[in-house]
């Protein structure tokens, strides 16, 4: 992956070279793409480095909470700024791009959605995926559940997210480089995926792309469940989170929200500031 002229360049398989346009928004760099083009990039990008012993391609996300998270903590804000690619998982990000930016986020790219764009394709070319992330049971449950609805997609392995005894981490890494996955699905939620992807990057070469992503096998076992579309269209699946889950959720977010509000509306990559203040004005 190479940067270059406010694009975002990668060699792909088939269909590659890829040139992938970003956008800064909340001060972050975002890739303007939408869902369809994500998954082919991924499926391609991933192909293209298979048997190559290359580092693998590493693609994150960003919402609101990660935009805060970032502009708090600059050691989070490196992680998210040497993956090679980071999707807007939020429709605030999409909003905000279009009010303000040179650049429009075409959608909102979340991850859990783009699981079965990247699964379908990875059904006609034959890529393979591991699945790293959650508890044992979550983790299971989700395998089961998506070997049931792609019979023949190919999970060559998976495995829970607890990696606390001593070894742990070097064995997982053994396990998932002898399974040479092209697609590892990595949810071990923020910032710890983004740390155990950029910290071993160099030692996942049997890996052709890394996706952060979240609590995507919470999702996928169906232990989770996702707010009705009109909240997601509205940017809103954060309050129905909320309401599902008041304790957990609810402090983060109130602390959360509005300072990312604050920093999208701020380090957006606003060409000409009275935009803003005339708005606030009105």
């Amino acid at each position: 992956m190479t940067a270059s002229g406010g694009c975002l360049n990668f060699d792909g398989a088939a269909d590659g070279p890829w040139s992938v346009p970003i956008a800064t928004i909340g001060g972050l760099p975002i890739a303007a793409i939408d869902r369809t083009k994500s998954a082919q990039l991924m499926i391609d990008v991933a192909l293209a480095r298979r048997g190559t012993r290359q580092p693998p391609v590493i693609i994150s996300s960003a919402n609101g909470q990660v935009v805060s998270m970032c502009a708090r903590q600059p050691h989070i804000r490196d992680l998210f700024l040497n993956t090679d690619l980071i999707h807007a998982d939020g429709m605030p990000l999409v909003f905000v791009s279009r009010l303000f930016g040179k650049t429009r986020l075409p959608e909102r790219v979340c991850t859990t959605d783009l699981f079965h764009d990247v699964a379908g394709l990875a059904l006609q070319r034959g890529a393979r995926f591991f699945f790293l992330g959650a508890t044992k049971s979550a983790v299971d449950a989700a395998t089961q559940r998506v070997r049931a609805l792609y019979p023949d997609l190919d999970i060559v392995g998976r495995s829970c997210g607890y990696l606390r005894r001593e070894g742990d981490e070097e064995r997982i890494i053994d396990t998932i480089n002898n399974a040479r996955p092209d697609v590892l699905w990595l949810g071990l939620g923020v910032s710890n995926e983004q740390s155990f992807a950029v910290r071993n990057r160099g030692r996942l070469t049997g890996v052709g792309l890394i996706k952060t992503s979240g609590g995507l096998f919470d999702f996928l076992s169906g232990k989770k469940a996702r707010a009705p579309a009109w909240m997601q269209n509205a940017g809103l699946e954060w309050a129905y989170r909320m309401y599902l889950e008041p304790r957990r959720l609810s402090g983060r977010y109130l602390k959360t929200n509005p300072h990312a509000l604050f920093l999208l509306l701020t380090r957006s990559g606003l060409t000409d500031m009275s935009k803003l203040n005339a708005m606030i004005e009105e």
